[in-house]
C-alpha cells in the first residue's frame, strides 16, 4: 500500500512534525519557506499540505493540487484558504482554534496589568538611567469593574482569572444567553452603552465582522467613565485606533494595551508613540504551550483526515465518505438556511433549539442535518468559527440545549422543523426536500409557502391590506433591486400577513429602513444565506 504523502510548508511546532513523522502510513516532507514557483510544480503529488497564513492556497494552487485531500492551516484565521474552492474539489479544510486560547487570555491580562502600572514607561526610564518614581503611580485592578465585550472562550477565561483579582466582572453579548453569565457569576449588560457607562477596564473578545469593526469610536468613547483603560487581544480595527488617540490626549482614556493594529504588520498606527500605549505584535498566541498545541492540533487533525475519520475542526464539510453524503446535500443546505434566518431576524440569545425530523427525513443521518442548523445558526454572528463538526460545541459552550425528535411513517410528510426558544419567545421555521434534492421553506413564524430559498431574500410582515405588495416593489425598484420571486403568507384571524421576496442582489440599508417606515409594514429583514 502507497503511502500518503504530507507537506508542511510553514513553521509548526517541532512536536507537530514528529507526530507527523512516527506515522508509519505517511511520507511527510517539511520544507518551510518554499518558493511559490516550486510548490506549485510538486505539490500534486501530495495528499496533505499543512500552511499557517502565507501560503496562498486558492484557484492557482488547486489547479496545480491534484492529489490533495486536505489542508491543514495551523492557527485559526482561513483568510488565505478559498474554502469554496476546496469545498467544491472534496478537499477538507482543517484549523485549530481553540490551541491558543489560554495565551491569548493571559496576554491580555500582561497588558492589563501593564498598562495599569506604568510598565513600559517605567523600564524605559530605567534604560535611560533614570529613577523617578512620581510618574510612574499606577492604580489597583481589586474592586474595578471589569467590562467584557464577547463572552465567548476567551472572554470566560479571562472572566475567571480577573474574579480572583477580585474584580467585578460585567459583560456585553447579545448572542449568549442568560444562564451563562449566571453560571460565570457575571452581570450582563443589555446594551454596549450600559457596559460602557459602568467599566473602569474594557476588553473586546469578539471576532471581526461588519457588526464589530470600529465598535468603539469617538462616540462610544464619550459614553466610558473618564480615565478608562482598554485593551484588545483580539483584532485589529474593533476600536477605532484614531479616536483611542484622541481620547488619550484629551484625558479621556487613561491607557490601551494592544497585541493587535489594524494596518498589521506596518507600524503605522496613531497610537504609535504615546506613552499610555502598551503595544505588542501580536503575541497573543506565541507561546511555547500553545505554539506546541498547534503543531500537535495540526498533525493530529491532517492524520485524522487522511484516516476518514470525524474531525472536530473542519472549516468546509466534516469528513464523510461519499455513500455517506449520498442524498444529504439538500438536507444540509436546508438545515443551513434554516439555522441562519433566526439572527438575521432576531436579536435575542438562544437558550434552546428543538429539531424536529418527520417522514423520510426521519430515516435520515440526522445528526449531521441538525449540525447545519446549527452551523446556519451561529454562521452569522461567529463567521469562520463555526462549522458543521463543531456547530455542537459552538452551542454546548454557549449553554444552548438541542434536542432532536422524529416522526417516522410512511403517511407523514417530510419535513424538517426548527424550533428556537429564547426566554419565553420562541421562533419557528421548517422546510422539506423535493425529489431533485432542492431544498423548499415551507413555514416561517407560523406562515406557510412554498419557496426555494435563494442567497439574497426580504422577509417582510406586514398589515394584511391592499396595496402593500406595490408599495414595496416601488421601492425595491427605485433601488435597482430586482425581485426573482415572491410569496405571501396570511393569518387571517390576526390580520397579519408575511412576504418572502427572493432578489438578485444586497439591499442597502436606507432601502430597509424605507421599507420599514411603509405604513403597515411591521417589520422588514433582510436576509443573506
Amino acid at each position: 500500500m502507497d503511502k500518503k504523502k504530507v507537506i508542511v510548508v510553514e513553521r509548526i511546532s517541532d512536536k507537530g512534525v514528529e507526530m507527523l513523522k512516527a506515522q508509519p502510513d505517511l511520507e511527510v516532507t517539511v520544507k518551510f519557506d518554499i518558493p511559490r514557483e516550486e510548490l506549485l510544480k510538486i505539490v500534486g503529488d501530495y495528499d496533505a499540505i499543512i500552511v499557517r497564513s502565507v501560503t496562498k492556497v486558492n484557484e492557482e494552487f488547486y489547479q496545480a493540487a491534484r492529489n490533495l485531500k486536505v489542508v491543514g492551516r495551523a492557527g485559526n484565521g482561513v483568510d488565505n484558504i478559498d474554502i469554496e474552492g476546496a469545498t467544491k474539489r472534496g478537499i477538507i479544510v482543517v484549523n485549530t482554534p481553540e490551541a491558543n486560547v489560554i495565551s491569548a487570555a493571559e496576554h491580555t491580562i500582561g497588558l492589563m496589568l501593564a498598562s495599569c502600572r506604568n510598565t513600559v514607561k517605567a523600564q524605559k526610564m530605567i534604560e535611560s538611567r533614570v529613577w523617578d518614581r512620581k510618574n510612574l503611580k499606577g492604580v489597583e485592578l481589586y474592586h474595578k469593574t471589569l467590562g467584557i465585550i464577547g463572552l465567548g472562550r476567551i472572554g470566560t477565561l479571562v472572566t475567571k482569572r480577573m474574579q480572583a483579582f477580585e474584580m467585578k466582572v460585567i459583560a456585553y453579548d447579545p448572542y449568549i444567553p442568560d444562564s451563562r453569565f449566571k453560571r460565570l457569576g457575571v452581570e450582563k449588560c443589555e446594551t454596549l452603552d450600559d457596559l460602557l457607562a459602568k467599566a473602569d477596564v474594557i476588553t473586546i473578545h469578539t471576532p471581526k465582522t461588519e457588526e464589530t469593526i470600529n465598535m468603539i469610536g469617538k462616540e462610544e468613547l464619550k459614553k466610558c467613565k473618564k480615565g478608562v483603560r482598554l485593551v484588545n487581544c483580539a483584532r485589529g480595527g474593533l476600536y477605532n485606533e484614531q479616536a483611542v488617540a484622541d481620547a488619550i490626549k484629551e484625558g479621556q482614556v487613561a491607557s490601551i494595551g494592544l497585541d493587535v493594529l489594524v494596518d498589521e504588520p506596518k507600524p503605522i498606527s496613531p497610537l504609535i508613540g504615546l506613552e499610555q500605549c502598551v503595544l505588542t505584535p501580536h503575541l497573543g498566541a506565541d507561546t511555547v504551550e500553545a505554539q506546541d498545541k498547534v503543531g500537535i492540533s495540526i498533525a493530529q487533525e491532517v492524520v485524522n483526515v487522511l484516516n476518514g475519520q470525524m474531525v472536530p475542526n473542519a472549516v468546509n464539510l466534516p469528513a464523510l465518505h461519499p455513500q455517506e453524503l449520498e442524498g444529504m446535500m439538500g438536507y444540509l443546505q436546508l438545515g443551513e438556511c434554516l439555522g441562519k434566518l433566526y439572527y438575521q431576524m432576531e436579536k435575542d440569545p438562544v437558550d434552546k433549539v428543538e429539531v424536529v425530523y418527520e417522514g423520510p427525513a426521519a430515516n435520515l443521518e440526522t445528526t449531521l442535518i441538525t449540525r447545519s442548523i446549527l452551523k446556519g445558526l451561529f454562521d452569522p454572528i461567529l463567521k469562520e468559527r463555526v462549522n458543521m463538526v463543531n456547530a455542537e460545541l459552538a452551542a454546548e459552550t454557549r449553554g444552548v440545549a438541542v434536542v432532536e425528535g422524529k416522526m417516522n411513517g410512511e403517511e407523514r410528510m417530510n419535513r424538517v422543523s426548527v424550533k428556537i426558544s429564547s426566554g419565553n419567545k420562541t421562533f419557528t421555521a421548517a422546510g422539506m426536500v423535493a425529489p431533485d434534492e432542492t431544498p423548499h421553506i415551507t413555514e416561517v413564524q407560523g406562515y406557510h409557502y412554498d419557496l426555494v430559498p435563494e442567497h439574497y431574500m426580504i422577509l417582510a410582515k406586514n398589515d394584511d391590506k391592499p396595496g402593500m405588495i406595490g408599495q414595496m416593489g416601488t421601492l425595491l425598484g427605485a433601488a435597482h433591486v430586482n425581485i426573482a420571486n415572491m410569496q405571501v403568507a396570511r393569518k387571517p384571524k390576526t390580520g397579519n400577513a408575511m412576504m418572502i421576496m427572493t432578489v438578485d442582489s444586497p439591499v442597502e440599508k436606507a432601502t430597509l429602513q424605507m421599507i420599514a417606515g411603509l405604513d403597515g409594514i411591521q417589520s422588514a429583514d433582510f436576509v443573506t444565506l
